[in-house]
């Protein structure tokens, strides 16, 4: 759960830094559900794995990351309703 977690949230940065271009920031409307998704497998991964789980420690600090810049970036009029 870890390893998919950390690359949910590779995955997850790549869209945000397209989000970021003008006129795509509608995309933070996506990146927002992924990164969620993948924060929840981060959190699965550490309940399983406890003290061990390096991976999904880096995959949930990253997707928590992911969803803290997609939501000022959209609050910021980045999205369109």
């Amino acid at each position: 759960m870890g390893f998919i977690s950390l690359v949910w949230g590779v995955l997850a940065t790549l869209f945000m830094l397209i989000a970021l271009i003008p006129l795509l920031g509608w995309l933070n409307w996506l990146v927002i559900p992924f990164a969620a998704i993948g924060a929840i497998l981060a959190a699965i991964g550490i309940m399983l794995r406890g003290e061990k789980g390096r991976r999904a420690k880096a995959g949930l600090v990253l997707n928590l990351a992911i969803l803290v810049i997609a939501a000022i970036r959209l609050s910021m009029g980045g999205g369109i309703l």
